[in-house]
């Protein structure tokens, strides 16, 4: 049996190199304020594998995926232990593209607080009169660049995104620019219909694409997860104030409250992440967590 080392160790998931292919594992680690806490989630890695594995069946109509298979059955012998069942994505390589597309449908969190000082959100200028979780008009664009663990993205213009690419791509910046933005926000507009549906808010998400072998673009990383998206419940929703949500901002406000946890959290807050996480899984896909 081959024993697989991680090429690439992010916070929370780790990649391995399987040839052709790669294998994504989302850990049970949580991160916050861009360090890995003390405690593990239990099955957390599992159930944001399966909703990415839900939502990219959803959306392949729109966009390619990199998923290839989360049965660890398709996987080197080396996969098929507990620990790597369920929470194992086997994908195709692609060369990533360095933008994390951004969207946001509503407006909260950092972007409030840009809009309460200049009416804008990453330089976009919005209407008047919005308040703290308001709809927006539409969803709009506000992609950054990819930082290294440690540092912070940068946000970006559109503009900016085509620079970007087109010194990386000669000829080509502009129409991958283009089409990022595009199939960020017409994927986003089909989930977010999708999940309300549901009796969840996508309030905002982000995505990330490559480029396989022939120069396609390719939806790749993780989708629509609470760790990379907002989700709020739709019941109880109230504009002009910060809501519940399904996410890490749970962990968070936790971790504010307490400054001295030294990043452990105590067990009721982590089976009560878990119990959120289950919840918008049931939400969207229709099913119990197994």
């Amino acid at each position: 049996m081959n024993e697989f080392k991680p090429i690439k160790e992010g916070k929370v998931r780790e990649v391995y190199d399987n040839g052709d292919s790669l294998i994504i594992v989302a850990t049970d680690r949580i991160s916050a304020f861009d360090v890995i806490l003390k405690n593990k989630v239990t099955k957390k890695g599992a159930i944001l594998t399966q909703m990415s594995k839900f939502w990219f069946d959803y959306t392949k109509d729109i966009v390619p995926n990199h998923m290839i298979s989360v049965d660890v059955n398709d996987m080197p012998e080396f996969f098929r232990k507990p620990e790597f069942d369920g929470n194992s994505m086997m994908c195709k390589k692609l060369e990533m593209l360095p933008v994390e597309c951004i969207v946001r449908g509503y407006i909260t969190g950092s972007g409030f607080e840009s809009y309460k000082k200049d009416g804008t959100v990453c330089g976009i200028k919005l209407p008047e009169g919005l308040v703290e979780s308001d709809k927006l008009p539409e969803p709009i664009y506000t992609p950054t660049t990819k930082a290294e663990i440690g540092d912070h993205d940068e946000h970006i213009t559109f503009e900016g995104t085509v620079e970007l690419l087109e010194k990386l791509y000669p000829g080509k910046g502009e129409e991958y620019a283009t089409k990022l933005k595009e199939l960020t926000i017409n994927i986003y507009k089909k989930c977010a219909d999708y999940a309300l549906e549901k009796g969840i808010i996508i309030a905002d998400t982000k995505f990330e694409f490559g480029l396989d072998e022939n120069g396609n673009v390719v939806l790749g990383d993780e989708m629509l997860t609470p760790d990379s998206s907002r989700f709020w419940p739709l019941e109880g929703y109230e504009k002009g104030k910060s809501q519940p949500s399904f996410d890490k901002q749970y962990v968070r406000d936790w971790l504010k409250e307490n400054p001295d946890s030294d990043y452990h959290l105590p067990d009721e807050v982590v089976e009560k992440s878990v119990e959120k996480y289950k919840e918008a899984y049931k939400l969207i896909t229709g099913k119990d967590f197994e």
